[in-house]
């Protein structure tokens, strides 16, 4: 975790509870750790909830020792709860954003509410599933709740998940859903349950289930994505939102939706940060995040007048070029302020693409331009949601030369900031039913380096809706607007603007079930571009990076991580590996000694899209003196052309041998995916 300003000077003093329980209404009881104000009974505090799967004992402590006591210092209660079925609370969790989940929230809330060192406000904040839950439960509208900082989530589970991208199934399906598998499969604390730990094991064993399974089985937007997605009806959510993520993340498009759509006080802000708080998150800059949460819950939930609901809507970061890497490197750039989403009187410009690239005039000649790509077009993408950790960053795409089509600009006189979507609009005729279209724009340096822009994709099948999609017509054109992904960047004078365009784009999305041709015509590329003079009033400058006293913890054994790309010459298949090692850490608070090993392998080989596989495999292990547990999964799915395969397998131990073992098998038909 990069280094930050460590605050030890707090306006109150803290006492921490390492352990609460908090009853649910059917006798479950939920696990809590709280740092609070030492006074807060004598002077009542908000409470701010964290309400995650993710193992507050282990899993997320890193960054809940820079945050939750620094919000108590300042007068709140820092709460983080594990969810049913994980962590050290009670019970199964058999799936992600369930109605369960929710009214666990809500009785969680009461509870915070009725407590002596309660005010009665709760304000709740997380990032990724824990920002999903903050908006999923301020539409259930609790009475406590009065506001909430939501991070890299989302409004609408289809359109922006880890399921699709423009109707197109991601990889990241798996990716996470393996991942998830292994963590709703790891034992509770004995120092916290006591002797019913390994029973409580075998409970969620038993009864967690593997997620993934349902995630295939629903492939268009039916009612399985609808729950959660607060975009059904965002006038559910009427207490004041905070929408906050990064560039680099897979979860930004959905912030500028809420701005234009949540009726309620709103505000946004969007760097160029990975999936992490901004004060710890990669690209640089980092900011004095805390700070300004600070400002938020003062005025929402101590009515205190911070000036923060003064200033612009939007705060948005407007980054300046940087070398392509897979390591997250410095995003120089500037803030700037807009009072609303849509921008008003923002510009689009048009660039008009034929054979010979791209000019703002449109051609005499109708060209039509083909695509055929190989299947491994796209290893130099990023991955869909960086964490900005290991090397998951983009690449110089020249790397696609041969694989994707490039249309180039001429060389910019003048610089060009783009800040918004831009949208690729065409007529596309396909020889398949179910082909996909990818577009990536890039930016050629005059060293030639091409760097990343954004991308986006369209399973042209969903051309027209996520819930009802149609077969493509073979050999007959229909219209199609393609939606890159959300960003704010300057193109310096002297670079060129390059469009790349494909039918694959591996591995971020699975192939089509066939290998497709397809032929475009009319083909334009939209950008929205802003004007420096419309930056808005200058803002206050973010507090620098800080956070309470950070985790104390011994490193036993380095760990390692790569990205690596092979090709067996016998066979023509390709491998692109991603491994990561946190190596063995011992955490001086617990005692706890930890380790998480984790490998993702997808193989294709160029001219066949139905060798699409790809395998997942975690290895987590925890100790303590006797005590020790481990959890070994692996899940592979391969794109067969009717059908995903997909293949899992549970191990799980403790220091006395196999605790459990299970395997799943189903093949899932396909879906017009």
């Amino acid at each position: 975790m990069p280094d930050i300003s460590v605050r030890t000077d707090f306006p109150r003093k803290i006492r921490e509870i390492e352990n609460c329980w908090i009853p649910m209404p059917d006798g479950t009881k939920l696990a809590a750790r709280i740092w609070l104000p030492e006074d807060a009974e004598a002077d009542p505090v908000p409470a701010i909830l964290e309400y995650l799967p993710y193992r507050k004992r282990d899993g997320t402590v890193e960054r809940d020792h820079l945050t939750h006591p620094y919000f108590a210092g300042f007068g709140y209660a820092g709460v983080r709860v594990d969810m049913r079925g994980t962590g050290d609370s009670e019970g199964v969790c058999e799936g992600e954003y369930l109605l369960q989940e929710q009214d666990d929230c809500l009785a969680v809330i009461d509870w915070l509410a009725a407590q002596p060192w309660c005010s009665g406000k709760v304000g709740m904040i997380g990032i990724s599933w824990g920002g999903f839950n903050g908006l999923q439960v301020a539409a259930r509208r609790p009475p406590a709740l009065g506001a909430v900082i939501s991070l890299c989530s989302t409004d609408d589970r289809y359109a922006d998940d880890i399921h699709f991208m423009g109707g197109a199934c991601l990889t990241d399906k798996l990716a996470w859903g393996a991942t998830a598998f292994a963590i709703a499969h790891t034992p509770p604390d004995p120092a916290i349950v006591g002797e019913r730990w390994r029973d409580m094991w075998k409970e969620r064993l038993e009864g967690n289930g593997l997620w993934m399974l349902d995630w295939f089985r629903h492939q268009r937007r039916d009612d399985f994505y609808r729950h959660g997605s607060v975009c059904e009806n965002y006038a559910d959510i009427e207490v004041p939102v905070y929408a906050v993520g990064g560039y680099a993340d897979g979860y930004t498009n959905p912030i500028f939706r809420m701005m234009e759509h949540l009726p309620g006080p709103r505000k946004a802000l969007v760097g160029p940060w990975a999936h992490k708080y901004p004060h710890f998150a990669t690209p640089a800059p980092r900011i004095g995040f805390l700070q300004e949460c600070l400002r938020w819950w003062d005025q929402h939930l101590k009515g205190i007048d911070t000036g923060i609901m003064d200033e612009p809507m939007l705060r948005l970061w407007m980054q300046d070029p940087a070398p392509p890497s897979p390591y997250a490197v410095d995003r120089p750039g500037r803030w700037l302020g807009l009072t609303g989403w849509p921008h008003a009187g923002q510009e689009v410009k048009v660039l008009h693409v034929t054979s010979d690239g791209m000019q703002e005039r449109a051609s005499d000649d109708a060209a039509t331009i083909t695509l055929r790509s190989p299947e491994n077009a796209g290893s130099a993408a990023q991955t869909w949601c960086i964490y900005g950790t290991g090397p998951d960053g983009a690449l110089d795409q020249n790397t696609e030369t041969g694989k994707m089509s490039f249309f180039e600009t001429a060389t910019l006189a003048d610089d060009m900031e783009i800040l918004g979507f831009p949208l690729l609009k065409t007529r596309v005729v396909s020889d398949v039913a179910q082909p996909n279209l990818a577009a990536v724009l890039s930016m050629v340096a005059p060293d030639g380096t091409a760097r990343l822009v954004c991308f986006g994709v369209l399973n042209l099948t969903h051309r027209k809706s996520h819930s009802d999609p149609e077969p493509l017509p073979k050999g007959k054109p229909v219209d199609a607007v393609l939606q890159l992904n959300v960003i704010g960047q300057r193109i310096p004078a002297g670079y060129k603007l390059r469009l790349a365009l494909a039918t694959a784009y591996w591995p971020i999305i699975w192939p089509s079930a066939e290998k497709a041709t397809l032929s475009l015509t009319d083909t334009r590329l939209e950008l929205p571009l802003h004007d420096r003079a419309h930056d808005g009033p200058e803002l206050p400058v973010f507090g620098p990076a800080e956070g309470a006293a950070p985790l104390r913890a011994e490193t036993l054994e380095a760990g390692s991580g790569h990205r690596t790309l092979t090709k067996d010459y016998a066979t023509g298949i390709e491998t692109y590996t991603r491994y990561g090692d946190t190596g063995r850490v011992r955490h001086l608070h617990t005692d706890m000694t930890v380790r998480y090993v984790d490998e993702d392998q997808f193989r294709i080989h160029p001219d066949d899209p139905n060798s699409a596989t790809a395998t997942m495999r975690w290895h987590k292990s925890y100790g303590r003196g006797d005590w020790q547990a481990e959890v070994a999964v692996s899940v592979t799915v391969a794109a067969l052309r009717d059908v995903w395969q997909i293949d899992a397998h549970l191990e799980a131990r403790d220091g006395e041998g196999l605790v459990a073992e299970k395997t799943w098998s189903e093949a899932v038909p396909r879906d017009l995916v």
